[in-house]
């Protein structure tokens, strides 16, 4: 055993697995805005976030998080469609202070072009300023979403 390292043998509780810091700046608790990410979720939240902390240090700016995860009942509510990869803790709906979403998602497009950031989905929200990112595995996919 490493010197510093605890080792434990005890499972974590779902309550505790979503509060595990995932990177440097992001934890799973930060994709949960009215609902908990569910324990067989806690996959998606974590290549979703590891994603974004790409983001975050390329910019240089932290990446403020509007949306993460869903429950169906939440996504409904919010006219979220059918297959979100909200719904998966797959998604997130981004802000960076400073910048506009087309900048954003020019940097993001950046990223993935250079092969560092992994080729999901990414949608464009001029009017509303945000920029839809996802990590889909069923090929990329981009779009213009007002």
């Amino acid at each position: 055993m490493k010197r510093g390292y605890i080792v434990s043998t005890r499972l974590l509780t779902p309550e505790e697995k979503t509060n595990v810091q995932v990177t440097t700046n992001f934890n799973v608790k930060e994709l949960e805005f009215y609902d908990t990410v569910p324990p067989e979720l806690v996959a998606n939240a974590t290549k979703l976030l590891q994603n974004l902390q790409i983001i975050r240090d390329f910019i240089g700016k932290p990446v403020k998080i509007i949306s993460g995860y869903r429950s169906e009942a939440r996504n409904k509510a919010v006219g979220g469609k059918n297959k979100s990869l909200h719904l998966q803790a797959a998604a997130a709906d981004i802000q960076i202070t400073g910048m506009i979403a087309k900048d954003i998602h020019s940097k993001i497009e950046e990223l993935i072009k250079q092969k560092k950031l992994y080729n999901g989905g990414l949608g464009l929200y001029v009017k509303s300023n945000f920029v839809h990112y996802d990590v889909r595995d069923n090929g990329p996919a981009r779009w213009n979403g007002d």
